[in-house]
Formats: structure tokens, C-alpha cells, sequence
């Protein structure tokens, strides 16, 4: 794929080119001028340091949606080992949005799913654009399901827009498909954790995202609803866009903040589209830490503290009335 800018780096850009020139003018003209690329290199990785160092909530959403950014089935090649896709949600088809199956992770057994996105239209045809059917939750459910019987973590990686809002998905009841894998994954007594890679979308996430952790990378989001999509409501405008995003509290920090996410893992500098294998290094060792102590607490305390996390969401104090706040889990290393 070819070179993607985002709008907002530009002057990484033009760095780029600079250096490219440079190169190009000492091979044509055979002088070796390593120091001046060393340099120009040195101020390229700076520029983009303290670029996404001070990203807005808007410029992260556009990161999070980067056409280069690896998705769910990168990270399962990289991170998961002898990974065996299950197919088909034994009712309708095999909705491929939503991938899945058993593997090993740093040598512990583990269900993976997670939403798919395409990297040309072809794939992006076959995965809907990752806008998961019902037949793709009816599948995700089939698999945990699967896991929870044979006392199987589960890992789910969140990419996704939202569920499919189209006419197919209401005919074959996609309110209904994500409704219930809510109440089920309440009920599965295994460890379950959560991984925001990319766009967190509304129920389209939530339906396979009711987990012990939630964990939410640097430069993805987790939201009710899309920027876009809340601009319109608002402001009956989509160009306000900037504005819903920064309104709506969708970044790592501020999920962090407000206790929906339980940990930030962090990004290569650029963004993980910029090192993908490093990118995955980090998601592996966060995924390992967190099955580190989740595994280490029985199937009861599972249930009821994935139930209180999500019990205490949105609530808060007014008067002497106490929140509700989640029991004590075991501390980890992310934040």
C-alpha cells in the first residue's frame, strides 16, 4: 500500500522528502553525506515525537482509523501461536467481520476473536467494512461459549465502526444478536479481556468487549457513538466533528480516567502503523500480564467483578450516597 498521510502530518512529510532529495542528490552526484541524513533523520523522529505528543482527541480518532494500522488478523499472526480458525455461527454463515479460534499465547491456551477490517475494496467487501452482521456475534458468542466450556481464556481485539446498520442486519436482528451476547459474556465463568486496536464503535464493539480488563491502545478510541455521527446530532452538521470528539471523552486517557479502561498500551512513536511488529510485542506483553491475574482469581470472583466493573459505569456521587465502584483487582503495570 502506498504511503497514507494524515492531514496533520505534513511536516513529517516534507522531512521525508527532504531526506529522500538528499539521498537522491548524493547518488547522482557520488558524494556520501551520511551525517546531513543522520541529521535530518534525528529531526524527523523528533518532529514526530512531539507531534503525537499533543494530538487532539480528533487527530487520534484519525489515527486510529489509518488504513495502515494492523488489525485484528495481523495481530493474531504475530502474537498467537498455532492459531486454528473456527468458522460459521452454526445458524446462517461465516460472517468474516468478525475472526476467530483457539491458539496459544506465550504458551497458554486462549480463544481469540476480534472484528476484521479490509485493506482494499476487495477484503473490505468480504469483512463489510468491519460492520459486523448478527451472524458474526451469534459466531463470537459460539466461540466463547466454546471456551468457557473447556475452561479457555478469552482474548477479543475491538476494531470496528459499529455493527452493520443496513437492512440485512435488522432483518436478521442484530439488536437482538448483540443483546444477548451482553448477558451471556456476564455469565461465562472464564478470565475475559478486552483489546480497543483500532475504533471502539458503539454496540458493535460492546458485543464482544463485556470483559474482566479493557485495555484501549494509545491511539485508538472507545465510543457511544462516532464523532461524525454526534455532530450530526448536535450540530446538525458533520464538520463539527472535532468538536463531538473532543466531547465525547472517546480517547485512552480519558476512558482511563473514567474507569471504563483499566489500562493504556502504548504505541510506537507515529502510531502503531509505523512499527507493526512492535506494535504487537507490546499488545502480547500487556495481553500476558493481564492473564497473569485474571488466571490467578476463581471463576466466582470473575463473574462478579466483570458485573461490578460494568455495574459502575456512569454512576456517581451526588450527596452522601456512595458510587459504585468495582471490587480491588489486582494491580498492574499498563497505567
Amino acid at each position: 500500500m502506498a504511503a497514507y498521510i494524515l492531514p496533520f502530518e505534513k511536516p513529517l512529510l516534507d522531512l521525508q522528502n527532504q531526506i529522500e532529495d538528499l539521498r537522491r542528490f548524493s547518488a547522482e552526484q557520488g558524494v556520501d553525506s551520511p551525517q546531513d541524513v543522520a541529521r535530518l533523520e534525528a529531526r524527523l523522529e523528533d518532529t514526530r515525537r512531539d507531534l503525537y505528543a499533543r494530538l487532539t482527541p480528533w487527530q487520534k480518532v484519525m489515527v486510529a482509523r489509518h488504513p495502515r494500522r494492523p488489525y485484528t488478523r495481523d495481530y493474531i499472526g504475530a502474537i498467537v501461536d498455532g492459531f486454528n480458525e473456527l468458522h460459521g455461527d452454526r445458524l446462517l454463515s461465516d460472517d468474516q467481520s468478525i475472526v476467530g479460534g483457539l491458539g496459544w499465547i506465550d504458551g497458554r491456551r486462549v480463544m481469540v476473536l476480534g472484528t476484521q477490517k479490509g485493506r482494499d475494496t476487495k477484503s473490505n467487501l468480504a469483512c463489510n467494512f468491519g460492520c459486523p452482521f448478527p451472524e458474526g456475534y451469534r459466531k463470537a458468542l459460539r466461540l466463547m461459549r466454546l471456551a468457557a466450556k473447556f475452561s479457555i481464556p478469552i482474548v477479543t481485539f475491538i476494531d470496528t465502526p459499529g455493527a452493520f446498520p443496513g437492512i440485512e442486519g435488522e432483518q436478521r436482528h442484530v439488536a437482538e444478536a448483540i443483546a444477548v451476547n451482553l448477558r451471556e459474556m456476564f455469565r461465562l465463568p472464564v478470565p475475559i479481556l478486552a483489546v480497543v486496536i483500532g475504533e471502539g464503535g458503539s454496540g458493535g464493539a460492546l458485543g464482544i468487549g463485556v470483559a474482566n480488563r479493557i485495555l484501549i491502545l494509545e491511539y485508538a478510541y472507545y465510543s457511544v457513538i462516532s464523532p461524525e455521527g454526534c455532530a450530526a446530532i448536535l450540530w446538525k452538521d458533520r464538520a463539527h466533528a472535532d468538536k463531538a470528539a473532543a466531547a465525547l471523552k472517546l480517547t485512552a486517557s480519558d476512558l482511563l480516567e473514567l474507569g471504563i479502561a483499566d489500562g493504556i498500551i502504548p504505541e510506537p512513536p507515529g502510531g502503531a502503523h509505523t512499527d507493526p511488529k512492535a506494535a504487537a510485542g507490546l499488545v502480547r506483553d500487556a495481553i500476558r500480564r493481564h492473564l497473569d491475574a485474571l488466571g490467578k482469581l476463581p471463576p466466582a470472583r470473575l463473574l462478579d467483578q466483570r458485573y461490578a466493573k460494568f455495574r459502575a459505569m456512569g454512576v456517581f456521587k451526588e450527596g452522601p450516597v456512595p458510587a459504585l465502584t468495582p471490587p480491588p483487582i489486582p494491580a498492574d503495570t499498563d497505567q
